[in-house]
């Protein structure tokens, strides 16, 4: 029997990643608007979630349960099946940099989709770095005073508030390429529906 690419595990972790990620910037986006960090950036109320700040708060604690719980399940088992050594390393500075010139021409090829391109390898890793720099900088936003410890790796509350913030960003842009790029190769869109690119189960 032929492997599939995305293992049922993966789909249904990925698509639960989706929903928490969406509950939780959303959420965010209205915590966000009762103190704002910059003037200058505002979310309207048409895209966030929760109404009042409260209960966007309480939507965000749901949202970070199912991530976190989500998220461990995602990184044991892309350790213990060797997912992440087979599909995320290695990851040459040479070939990411001849992979993202060509995708900034345009020129990306896409012949073998069971297999990510440096460029794709460093945008997951990326991403789960910044996911865990998110769950450390959003206990201290939650509890600066228990975990004391952890604002001061971002020098005091409002720095883990702006890390947080720029994380989210990230996570966004993240998003967003990541969906254009699944738009514009639709194969990879089946793959993460039916497990493989060709559609077969």
């Amino acid at each position: 029997m032929t492997r599939q690419m995305h293992p049922p595990a993966i789909r249904i972790m990925h698509w639960l990643n989706a929903l928490a990620m969406l509950v939780m910037v959303t959420s965010g986006w209205k915590i966000y608007e009762d103190e704002p960090l910059f003037g200058t950036v505002r979310f309207p109320d048409a895209i966030t979630l929760g109404g009042e700040a409260q209960g966007a708060l309480q939507w965000h604690y749901a949202g970070m349960w199912l991530m976190v719980a989500n998220g461990l399940a995602y990184v044991a088992y892309g350790l213990a099946t060797g997912r992440f050594r087979r599909l995320l390393l290695p990851i040459r500075p040479g070939e990411l940099l001849a992979t993202l010139r060509d995708a900034l021409r345009l020129r990306l090829g896409h012949d073998d989709l069971t297999r990510y391109n440096p460029v794709q390898k460093a945008m997951y890793v990326g991403v789960l770095a910044i996911g865990f720099v998110q769950v450390i900088s959003g206990l201290a936003i939650w509890k600066p005073v228990q975990f004391a410890e952890l604002t001061l790796l971002f020098g005091d509350f409002q720095g883990a508030r702006i890390a947080h913030f720029v994380g989210m960003m990230a996570i966004v842009l993240f998003v967003f390429v990541h969906a254009t790029l699944a738009l514009i190769v639709p194969q990879t869109l089946r793959a993460m529906l039916t497990g493989n690119p060709g559609g077969s189960r």
